[in-house]
């Protein structure tokens, strides 16, 4: 049996810049993080899928990765995989697009298919548009639809507080925030710039560049996000971001021990909560192969 993780993801900066032919044109510097699903595999005779989560079975991208590699490399082996899904799901942290990375390459290992790692980029491109980013991990610049990934200096040090809000999630979220999206809320890439600037020189990003074009338009869409704001921010004392497309929500803060203390804060109050910290692409790597 093989075992790997797939880590979420919040995006520090997150810009669209325009609207293309078929996508929106974004600029985004997203960062992994150590809240995980789990995937263990075996051997089959075909693809066998299941998951802790019922509700997951249908349209989930672990089989779609796994049968899209068995056809590309012509490979006659299955695999029995089994999701044991933490992250929340549908709500801004990549957890879907981590779980299909994540099966790209654990079945390129088990069925030695001998794709290099550029080749399962391009294969997770085709999955959807944030596998190329859980390919790579740590701190990456995402340009063009999210599959160009460049990677960047690590975010030092930096300990979060993510909150799940129980506002209901509303079938195809993320294209319906795109839809609200105006062209006056659109941005040059600046934000990003400063930002990548701010890693290079000192290893962290003012919060000044933490920057979220969603943040405009996610109080349309999920009702009560303004109170789940202000109850991270007490618990906290620190600025609340949306992730993603949310609506999950993250704070920065200074510490381990600051991070599990308002987690367990807002985990008393009934609140899904998670203490988080960043990961280098060697960490979001490290149990796979």
């Amino acid at each position: 049996m093989l075992t790997v993780r797939a880590p979420a993801k919040v995006n520090l900066v997150l810009e669209v810049l325009g609207t293309g032919q078929k996508y929106h044109d974004l600029c985004s510097i997203a960062q992994t993080i150590d809240l995980c699903d789990s995937l263990t595999f075996e051997p089959a005779p075909d693809i066998l899928f299941t998951c802790s989560e019922p509700e997951l079975l249908q349209n989930n991208l672990v089989p779609q990765a796994a049968r899209l590699l068995q056809q590309r490399c012509t490979i006659r082996s299955g695999a029995r995989i089994h999701l044991d899904k933490r992250i929340p799901w549908a709500a801004g942290l990549g957890g879907g697009s981590s779980d299909a990375a994540a099966t790209l390459v654990a079945l390129n290992w088990m069925w030695g298919a001998g794709l290099s790692h550029e080749q399962l980029v391009v294969l997770g491109a085709e999955i959807g548009s944030d596998v190329p980013l859980f390919l790579h991990g740590g701190t990456v610049l995402l340009e063009g639809r999210g599959e160009r990934v460049r990677p960047l200096p690590d975010l030092a040090g930096a300990h979060l507080v993510i909150l799940t809000p129980r506002t209901p999630i509303p079938t195809g979220k993320t294209g319906l925030m795109y839809g609200r999206l105006r062209p006056e809320m659109f941005t040059r890439g600046q934000f990003v710039r400063a930002a990548s600037f701010a890693l290079e020189r000192g290893g962290h990003i003012p919060g000044a560049l933490l920057f979220n074009v969603f943040e405009k338009v996610a109080g349309d869409v999920f009702d009560e996000l303004t109170d789940d704001r202000t109850l991270l921010e007490r618990v906290t004392d620190r600025r609340a971001h949306l992730a993603g497309s949310g609506p999950c929500l993250y704070a920065l803060v200074d510490s381990e021990e600051a991070s599990s203390k308002a987690a367990s804060q807002l985990q008393e109050l009934g609140r899904r909560a998670f203490a988080a910290r960043a990961i280098s692409a060697d960490e979001t790597h490290s149990d796979s192969l």
